[in-house]
C-alpha cells in the first residue's frame, strides 16, 4: 500500500511524505504506482524547479519527501492542494491501494 503522509502547519498543507507500493499489480505492471509517481515527480518539479520556492527535500529507496519552508508564501502550498486530492480520486478508484493521513507540524 502507498502511504502518503501530509503535513499541515496551522492549517495550510506544507509538506509530505510519500513511501510504499500500490500492490495493485507485479511491480513494472502497476498503474496506481505508476500514477503516484507521477503526480509526485511533477509536483515536486512545480515546488522546486518552476516556482523555486524554499524547501527541505529528499528521495530514498520508496520514499519522497517535501516540506515548504514558508508554506503561506508562493503558489507550492496549492500544488500540494492538487496532489492530495489527486491521490484521494486514484483511492477512490483503486480501493485499498493508497493510505491517506495527516499530521500538524510547528
Amino acid at each position: 500500500m502507498v502511504r502518503a503522509v501530509f503535513e499541515r502547519k496551522n492549517g495550510t498543507l506544507c509538506g509530505f511524505r510519500i513511501s510504499g507500493h500500490a500492490g495493485y499489480a507485479d511491480a513494472g505492471e502497476d498503474i496506481v504506482c505508476a500514477a503516484v509517481s507521477s503526480a509526485v515527480q511533477y509536483a515536486t518539479i512545480l515546488i522546486t524547479e518552476v516556482f523555486r520556492e524554499k524547501d527541505t527535500e529528499s528521495a530514498g529507496d520508496n520514499v519522497t519527501a517535501v516540506r515548504l519552508l514558508t508554506p503561506e508564501q508562493g503558489q507550492s502550498a496549492r500544488v500540494l492542494d492538487g496532489l492530495l486530492m489527486h491521490l484521494q480520486f486514484l483511492s477512490e478508484d483503486y480501493p485499498g491501494t493508497i493510505h491517506i493521513t495527516f499530521t500538524e507540524v510547528f
